[in-house]
């Protein structure tokens, strides 16, 4: 085990491109660190079943695709904290409304998540 063990990452699953960005990345990570996240859950799904992960989480760390922050939020909502947020736009990802992530985004978002959570 190492001390990333435990980290649950919500991503915020948004209709934009940033938001589809977050759901992308979220399992880029996951098929790419096996081990470094426990569980990546978009926080777009039923209330219940995200407090459940959250309640769970040794570590909530959430991936926001712009500074409206709807994964942010919902955590709050059900009285949890992040202890690390990335928001994509912040990490040089332009949104631009619906287009598709592209796969040179993932690979840069998922580097700086990495990087962090080492």
């Amino acid at each position: 085990m190492h001390d990333d063990d435990g980290i649950t990452l919500i991503t915020c699953s948004g209709i934009s491109n940033t938001g589809k960005l977050t759901t992308k990345t979220g399992e880029h990570l996951m098929r790419k660190c096996p081990g470094m996240i426990e569980h990546c859950i978009s926080c777009r799904v039923d209330p219940d079943r995200l407090c459940d992960a959250l309640s769970h989480a040794e570590k909530i760390v959430v991936l926001d695709g712009c500074s409206d922050c709807c994964g942010s939020k919902k955590v709050r909502e059900q009285g949890y904290e992040p202890e690390i947020l990335f928001i994509a736009t912040e990490c040089g990802i332009i949104k631009n409304g619906m287009e598709e992530p592209r796969f040179d985004e993932i690979e840069l978002l998922t580097t700086v998540v990495r990087e962090q959570l080492r």
